[in-house]
């Protein structure tokens, strides 16, 4: 086990900025797709789950922000939250806290304006050289750490859709070897019309219907006695992550379950006990494994499913954090009941699975 509980998150989201609007937004289970404004949004989606009025400037602060991409706003704001919900003691030690943010491709739409410029302009370096940082996958990590102060390790993981759940993985790891007392840990993607056409022809043909959103959710982990001494209430303790690739199809949903049946064992934990459930809800030549693995894995146990795909759109590499996030909103403020589960799940379309385990936070390590 990590011995990490979650005990702060925050998220900006296309139920609104902030924790309460995506608390009620889950809670009710409301969907946030709306009809996207074809000349501001021209790609191949008519719908799209947007943070609704998000903008650098309102949401960071016009200082420093002209050059902001989209996916670094929306990153900076939510770990901004974050510090804010947990308290000043969180950076009175900079290089004690690390932060893993995990992205996509950092910005798409950057990225390919900056390559536009190139090939268009009269020289190919006459092109805005306040915009290439923009350019770079963890811009969003690294500028999240210098606006807030955060001094600590700084890592951004790209894992597709087992994005968050890697991000997890690797926070305990740093937390376990000594690197950091505390870790932020999350995701964060943006809407744009580039990222449209990416998403669009990279799925198969029987999944181009579900619409893309956007947003980000960043959790603190630490250990329950850091967050009992800071006054922060444990919600949940991360028992565990499993992670499993297959070359077929057919055997994601195989792999998947002995993913399942790998946390429950390393924790101590029974099937049983599982009594939440939140998968990515891949869909295409995908849809169904998740069901099928965790049916294969607890048996005749009927947990509670918490669909956020259907909420939020396709939000891609933040499509787990954002599962964990909705697991976190429905059990409140009293966290994870003692001695009962919930379960992330996410599955990938270049074949790999993963799943994250969470607990009680009063649960006894074993």
């Amino acid at each position: 086990m990590s011995g990490l509980v979650f005990s702060a998150w925050s998220a900006v989201s296309p139920f609104g900025v902030g924790n309460e609007p995506f608390r009620e937004g889950i809670r009710e289970r409301r969907s946030a797709v709306a009809e996207l404004d074809r000349e501001t949004h021209p790609g191949p989606f008519a719908q799209g789950a947007l943070v609704p009025g998000f903008s650098a400037a309102e949401h960071v602060g016009r200082k420093g922000t002209r050059t902001m991409d989209r996916v670094t706003a929306l990153a900076v704001a939510t770990v901004g939250r974050l510090l804010a919900e947990g308290g000043p003691q969180l950076t009175a030690r900079p290089e004690e806290t690390g932060l893993v943010l995990g992205t996509g491709s950092g910005s798409v739409q950057s990225i390919m304006d900056f390559t536009r410029d190139s090939l268009v302009g009269e020289r190919p370096y006459h092109v805005d050289p306040s915009r290439f940082p923009n350019t770079v996958m963890n811009r969003a990590a690294g500028q999240s750490a210098i606006w807030h102060g955060i001094k600590g390790p700084n890592t951004t993981i790209a894992g597709g859709r087992l994005t968050g759940i890697t991000a997890l993985s690797y926070a305990a790891r740093l937390h376990r070897g000594g690197h950091c007392t505390r870790v932020l840990c999350g995701a964060a993607e943006e809407f744009s019309v580039q990222r449209s056409w990416l998403e669009w022809h990279g799925r198969a043909a029987e999944d181009r219907e579900t619409p893309l959103g956007e947003g980000g959710a960043v959790f603190l982990l630490e250990s329950s006695e850091d967050a009992t001494a800071a006054g922060r209430r444990p919600l949940a303790r991360l028992l565990g992550t499993r992670f499993r690739a297959s070359g077929s199809t057919e055997g994601l949903a195989d792999e998947l379950a002995e993913c399942i049946r790998g946390a429950l064992r390393a924790a101590g934990a029974r099937a049983e006990d599982v009594r939440l459930v939140a998968p990515s809800d891949a869909g295409g030549v995908h849809a169904g494994i998740e069901a099928a693995a965790v049916a294969d894995a607890l048996g005749a146990v009927r947990p509670e499913w918490l669909h956020c795909r259907p909420l939020l759109g396709d939000t891609s590499a933040a499509s787990a954090s954002f599962q964990l996030a909705a697991v976190l909103a429905a059990v409140g403020d009293e966290g994870i009941e003692p001695g009962r589960l919930a379960l992330v799940t996410a599955v990938d379309q270049d074949g790999t699975v993963g799943c994250a385990l969470l607990g009680g936070p009063a649960s006894e390590e074993k």
